[in-house]
């Protein structure tokens, strides 16, 4: 009985990803940029300093932009266009100042994150 429960959890655990965020310490935020704004799959309050896994998906029927700088510096963490449809994936170094990000091409606010 304790085999196949064991067994069913470490399936459990491969097929959510899990086993990824127990390999290293990198988090993964998933947003979504519409037709002027975004949407993140997870919450982004409560974030702490660290490394990130960033997927940007385009759902706004036309080229958009993706741009991610520090909260307080405005140091560019990278930046990048998305075609129609498109998803990319950046990983970044957040730190304590925390990080800001939008769409330089579709206009958008910027998105202000703080760490804790």
């Amino acid at each position: 009985m304790f085999k196949k429960l064991f067994t069913a959890f470490v399936l459990m655990l491969a097929l959510t990803g899990f086993n990824n965020v127990l390999a290293d310490d990198t988090k993964v935020i998933h947003l979504t940029e519409y037709n002027g704004y975004f949407a993140a799959d997870e919450t982004l309050a409560g974030l702490k300093a660290g490394e990130y896994t960033i997927i940007i998906t385009n759902k706004a029927n036309k080229l958009v932009g993706f741009q991610i700088q520090d909260l307080e510096t405005h140091e560019q963490l990278d930046m990048f266009p998305l075609e129609v449809g498109e998803t990319r994936t950046t990983k970044v170094t957040i730190g304590s100042n925390g990080f800001r990000y939008r769409c330089p091409i579709n206009p958008t606010p910027w998105y202000e994150v703080s760490v804790n």
